[in-house]
């Protein structure tokens, strides 16, 4: 990321800024990993620190079914039961210790409560629905295609337009970066990175709400929820300016690389951790050389689980796809297109795809909601 500034702050950091009234403003350092990677200051109206009560704390670790893994799956997504709070609707399918891959179907929107997570980074992309992710930062409207970049300790609310709702989300144990490969030696996307800056969504509408009462947070740490109830509202920031905030990029600006032959995945990725790379498949022109295959070949993944999540269009390597499915192919063996796939590709010009994958190097483990949506004869698709 790079510089941004919103709302008041004083000229000089950790010196005097006072209110009208003399009162001193309360500084605080929000950073990700210690005091050497990406910060922002913060300046609150009343200190964030005033805690009035502790609630009993609550699992919610994934129950996992499967722990080790060597089969093709599908996971039909959209059959996730929605819920009305945004909290209980996520629901983990795929895990492992850098990443959880969540499918969440919210119904309404958080007015009574905050979360955070002290555990993860999150990005939360948006499949169906819109609204507004409301933090401390400021404010970002979202909708569909959105990916949202929530660094781990942001406190926040989602709330929604309507209740139809469907959201990819994935809490990385690490902080979510855009790929080395697109930046320079001073931050700045480069010339042949697939967005740049302009892309990039970042808050705005910064509102201080200076008012204290008894304010709910859930944080969650260590796979526990904990309860907190904080004296002073958690959106009473006057400004704040640094590297780490929460911002917005849609899946439609991500401008595709294309080539004469096939290109391999790659080239579609969009976010960096240190576990795992999340890639954007878009609408893009096919390869262009005179015999070209634009179907992907057979490939072994061998270092890493490979997860689709396939968001609308048609994907050219895969027959029976739908909205909201996931297909999950395990390191170990190879996979490529199903029966067909191939020579239907032949002569096409375009594809209209448009799906989010993830790849992850430890292997991912299934938990109780993936078995409950699984379709279970996906390993045989390529006999068809």
């Amino acid at each position: 990321m790079h510089y941004y500034s919103l709302g008041k702050i004083p000229p000089k950091r950790h010196t005097q800024f006072r209110k009208e009234d003399g009162s001193l403003y309360h500084e605080e350092l929000f950073s990700t990993i210690g005091f050497d990677d990406l910060y922002s200051l913060i300046y609150h109206s009343n200190p964030p620190t005033q805690i009035l009560q502790v609630g009993e704390p609550f699992s919610v670790a994934p129950t996992i079914v499967h722990n080790k893994d060597l089969k093709h799956r599908s996971l039909k997504g959209f059959k996730i039961n929605p819920e009305d709070d945004y909290l209980k609707s996520r629901k983990p399918v795929l895990v492992n210790n850098d990443c959880k891959i969540i499918l969440s179907a919210p119904r309404k929107s958080m007015t009574d409560h905050f979360f955070k997570n002290a555990d993860s980074d999150e990005m939360i992309f948006v499949h169906k629905g819109e609204g507004v992710l409301k933090t401390m930062y400021g404010q970002i409207p979202f909708g569909y295609g959105d990916y949202l970049i929530i660094p781990r300790g942001t406190v926040y609310q989602m709330t929604f337009k309507d209740e139809d709702n469907r959201l990819l989300i994935v809490e990385s144990a690490t902080p979510i970066t855009t790929p080395r490969r697109y930046r320079n030696q001073f931050g700045q996307l480069t010339e042949h990175s697939p967005f740049c800056e302009r892309d990039i969504r970042k808050p705005q509408d910064l509102e201080t709400y200076d008012e204290q009462g008894e304010f709910k947070i859930f944080i969650k740490k260590q796979d526990m929820m904990y309860p907190y109830s904080y004296l002073n509202h958690p959106f009473g920031v006057v400004g704040w300016d640094g590297y780490c905030y929460p911002y917005a990029f849609s899946i439609h600006n991500f401008e595709p690389i294309t080539g004469r032959v096939h290109l391999p995945p790659p080239i579609h990725q969009t976010f960096a951790t240190k576990g795992f790379v999340i890639c954007s498949f878009v609408p893009r022109l096919y390869d262009y050389h005179p015999l070209a295959i634009p179907a992907p070949y057979n490939h072994s993944n061998i270092d890493s689980d490979e997860v689709l999540y396939y968001v609308d269009g048609d994907f050219m390597s895969r027959n029976h796809v739908e909205a909201g499915m996931l297909s999950l192919h395990p390191a170990g063996i190879p996979h490529g297109p199903h029966m067909g796939a191939v020579e239907r590709s032949i002569g096409q010009k375009e594809t209209k795809e448009l799906a989010v994958m993830v790849d992850t190097f430890a292997p991912l483990q299934l938990t109780n909601y993936a078995i409950d949506i699984e379709d279970a004869d996906y390993y045989k698709s390529w006999l068809e």
